[in-house]
């Protein structure tokens, strides 16, 4: 009864003052939503230095989005200290001279080797721009489509592709990156290099346009992983996109 009279006494009060028929309909607002923000910042304001040509292009997902497979706080620092500082040293590299007007593709295939500055940064830049792109959340899985048939063709199935790419990271000494790259010719091939190096490179050992890379730098796992570097490649295949690294493969053949 205690609750029925107080319903009452509430539609008594709202409707009370008005005329018979005369209602007036009340909107009720909506809960406020709390703005949830991660511990470790956003992407997006990571900004190259003012007047810079090359950008920072930015992350399809926040720093933890790719947790437990790489932590928050190895992607913060990756992305917003050493990604940050190649972008700012390349575009100091080449202030004033020819190459402001030249693509990173270009400026890394008609590299001057023994520009130390430049081959480092610009590498720097390209690589890491390449790994960030083919991570996602919600990827993993296997590749599908042209890319899948031709992992099958060059390395007889998708397993043994992971097995070789991770062996060839694995032994990749000291600080560098793994590559599965299309040659002049079409054909996949796994391949590492050293530091910032990278298969467009004059110096390159084996050439080839990149379409996916594996940074085996320690800053790109340590936090998590420290010396345990074949954990951590065994983890990143929960996180690249296939997808994204199917289209490249299929863009790169339809030019050849």
């Amino acid at each position: 009864m205690k609750k029925l009279f107080i319903i009452s006494f509430a539609l008594v009060s709202i409707l009370g003052c008005k005329k018979d028929n005369d209602l007036v309909e009340v909107q009720i607002p909506d809960p406020e939503v709390p703005v949830i923000q991660t511990a470790f910042g956003n992407p997006a304001d990571v900004k190259v230095d003012e007047g810079s040509i090359f950008k920072m292009k930015g992350l399809k997902y926040s720093y933890d989005a790719l947790a437990p497979f790489i932590d928050g706080r190895t992607m913060e620092i990756h992305y917003s200290k050493h990604h940050l500082g190649y972008a700012n040293k390349l575009n100091k590299a080449i202030v004033g001279t020819d190459l402001e007007t030249k693509t990173i593709e270009e400026i890394l295939t008609k590299l001057d080797i023994k520009n130390t500055a430049l081959r480092n940064n610009a590498g720097g830049y390209y690589n890491h721009n390449l790994f960030f792109e083919i991570l996602n959340p919600k990827a993993g899985g296997t590749p599908s489509g042209e890319l899948a048939q031709a992992i099958t063709t060059e390395f007889g199935s998708f397993d043994e592709f992971q097995k070789k790419i991770a062996e060839v990271a694995t032994n990749q000494f000291g600080s560098g990156w793994a590559w599965l790259i299309v040659t002049k010719e079409g054909k996949l091939a796994i391949t590492s290099t050293s530091n910032q190096d990278n298969p467009l490179m004059p110096n390159a050992e084996v050439k080839g346009t990149p379409i996916l890379a594996i940074d085996v730098w320690e800053h790109a796992y340590y936090l998590n992983y420290q010396n345990k570097r074949a954990d951590y490649l065994t983890a990143i295949f929960n996180v690249i996109d296939w997808k994204i690294v199917g289209e490249k493969y299929t863009t790169i053949i339809s030019q050849l």
